[in-house]
């Protein structure tokens, strides 16, 4: 356990070594993959600007400076329950000079934000970590005004039940707390907390693709850099990793997903 102003935090699954090797293999504050072209992607056809943005589970705060930077919101407030990551997205804010961005942390639980306090929820691969998928999405329409949009990715299942024996594997490897769901549950669980025109887009051929490439750098191109960062032991248990990935990518069973929905005005508004 660590704490922070005397509050006991768990232990953080994005130490501060998971955040220099993905700083390596991610870009220099993401901690999922595809960059700024990605959150590009997510947020597509939405106009931020003089918008309140939240990023829900914003790591290391790769992507809410990019917004902050790029798409002109009037305040991009960064939210996670690490300290770690929080740190190191501070830090990265600072050094930035953005005055439209803001970090906080706080337990998992209710959000730390009043109602209607966004006009858009961004999330980019975080909501994977949340097992239950309605209550987070009615905290997320919560904090929403009406007429406000979700965007995000996560990494979902491609099905309900048991996962075979190469995701088994490869959740293992990973060590993490996924509580991986399929598309299904994604869309239930958005129309439970009312959203309306809830839609997903797989991204599993992509990241098939680009997973496949990410395994060739750790192994070439970028080997030395990462060893640098964290260790020669740190990057071959993350060639495991990815190699496990790989499988589960390649049968479509990990299935990274576009999410969308709208919280709807009041009726007679």
């Amino acid at each position: 356990m660590s704490s922070i102003d005397g509050e006991v935090q768990p232990l953080a699954e994005y130490d501060d070594a998971a955040i220099r090797f993905l700083a390596v293999l991610w870009g220099e504050g993401y901690l999922s993959p595809g960059g700024a072209g990605e959150v590009d992607r997510v947020l597509e056809g939405l106009e931020l600007g003089g918008k309140r943005v939240l990023d829900l589970g914003c790591g290391a705060g790769g992507a809410t400076l990019h917004i902050a930077k790029t798409h002109g919101p009037a305040q991009v407030t960064g939210f996670d329950v690490e300290v770690p990551v929080i740190e190191r997205a501070r830090l990265a804010a600072a050094r930035s000079g953005l005055a439209n961005v803001s970090f906080i942390q706080s337990a998992p639980g209710r959000l730390p934000f009043p109602d209607g306090s966004f006009d858009v929820v961004f999330s980019k691969d975080a909501l994977v970590h949340v097992p239950d998928k309605v209550a987070i999405f009615r905290e997320i329409s919560r904090v929403l005004v009406p007429g406000g949009i979700f965007a995000a990715s996560d990494w979902l299942i491609s099905h309900d039940g048991e996962p075979s024996a190469d995701m088994q594997a490869y959740l293992a490897a990973e060590g993490l707390s996924f509580g991986m769901a399929p598309a299904e549950t994604y869309i239930a669980a958005m129309t439970a907390a009312g959203f309306v025109d809830a839609r997903s887009v797989s991204r599993n051929a992509w990241y098939r693709d680009v997973a496949r490439i990410e395994l060739s750098r750790l192994e070439g191109a970028l080997h030395a850099d990462a060893v640098a960062a964290v260790g020669e032991a740190y990057v071959a248990k993350n060639i495991r990793t990815w190699t496990a990935m790989q499988k589960v990518l390649d049968s479509g069973e990990h299935c990274p997903t576009h999410l969308r929905g709208i919280k709807p005005m009041p009726r007679g508004a």
